[in-house]
C-alpha cells in the first residue's frame, strides 16, 4: 500500500469550488497535486499557488490554473507534507529545501492541513536533521552561530551539483540536534542571527494533520482547543 498516495489523497475533500489553494513540495504533496489535477479535469474550479518550482511545473502539466502570490490577496488552504510531526502538531520542514516558501505560505493560510504517513510522528522534534536556510555570503560563520546553539550544522549537498541551492538562490544547513526541546525558543534564536534566513520549525501553524497507517487507517489530527 502506498501510504503517502492514500494521504494525499485523502486531503481532497478539503478542497471546494472557489478556493485558492497552496500546494505544497515533495513525495507526498506530489500525490495531492495529481489528484487535485484530475479534479480539476472533472470541473473543479480553484486557482493554485505553489511553494516550489517542482510543484508549479507539475500544476501546469496536469492544467490547474496557477496564479502569482502577488495576484492573491488570501490562501483559503494549503496541503503540505512534513518530515516530523510532535504531539501539539509541531512540524520540522524542509527535508526538500523549499522551507522557506512553504512557511511563507502556510503562515498566510486560513487552514494548513499537513499529509503524513505514521513514519513521521515523534514524541520530541529533533531526530530529523533541522533545515535552516542561509546566505552563502560569510556561510561559515553563520554556520559556526548556528552550531553554537547546540547542533553540527552540515552544508546540505546535490549529488549532482555539488552544494544544494534553493528556489531562492539560498544554502541549506541541516542541523543535527538530536532533540528540541523548546521549538519555540529555538526558533527565535535562529532566526536572530544574521545570515540565517528562515528555518523548518513550523510552530502552531497545522491545523489539521492526516496520518496514514500502514494497516490502512486514517487518521485526523487536530490542535487542542480547536
Amino acid at each position: 500500500m502506498n501510504l503517502k498516495k492514500m494521504v494525499a489523497e485523502s486531503a481532497v475533500k478539503y478542497i471546494q469550488d472557489g478556493m485558492v489553494v497552496g500546494l505544497g513540495s515533495g513525495t507526498t504533496a506530489h500525490w495531492f497535486i495529481k489528484k487535485l489535477g484530475q479534479m480539476v479535469k472533472d470541473g473543479l474550479e480553484i486557482k493554485a499557488g505553489a511553494t516550489s518550482v517542482e510543484s508549479e511545473v507539475l500544476a501546469k502539466e496536469l492544467e490547474i490554473p496557477i496564479v502569482s502570490f502577488e495576484e492573491i490577496d488570501h490562501i483559503d488552504v494549503t496541503v503540505d507534507g512534513a518530515d516530523e510531526v510532535d504531539p501539539g502538531l509541531n512540524l520540522i520542514k524542509g527535508g526538500g529545501g523549499a522551507l522557506l516558501r512553504e512557511k511563507i505560505v502556510a503562515t498566510e493560510s486560513r487552514e494548513l492541513i499537513i499529509i503524513v504517513d505514521e513514519s513521521k510522528l515523534v514524541k520530541q522534534l529533533g531526530k530529523f536533521p533541522l533545515p535552516v536556510e542561509v546566505i552563502p555570503f560569510a556561510l561559515s560563520i553563520t554556520q559556526q552561530k548556528v552550531e553554537e546553539l547546540g547542533c553540527k550544522a552540515g552544508i546540505r549537498v546535490d549529488q549532482e551539483n555539488g552544494r544544494f541551492k534553493t528556489n531562492n538562490g539560498n544554502v541549506i544547513l541541516d542541523c543535527e540536534f538530536e532533540k528540541i526541546s523548546n521549538p519555540e525558543e529555538l526558533t527565535q534564536k535562529l532566526n536572530m542571527i544574521p545570515g540565517v534566513v528562515e528555518n523548518g520549525l513550523f510552530i502552531n501553524l497545522a491545523k489539521k494533520v492526516l496520518v496514514g497507517y500502514k494497516n490502512g487507517n486514517l487518521e485526523i489530527l487536530g490542535r487542542s482547543g480547536e
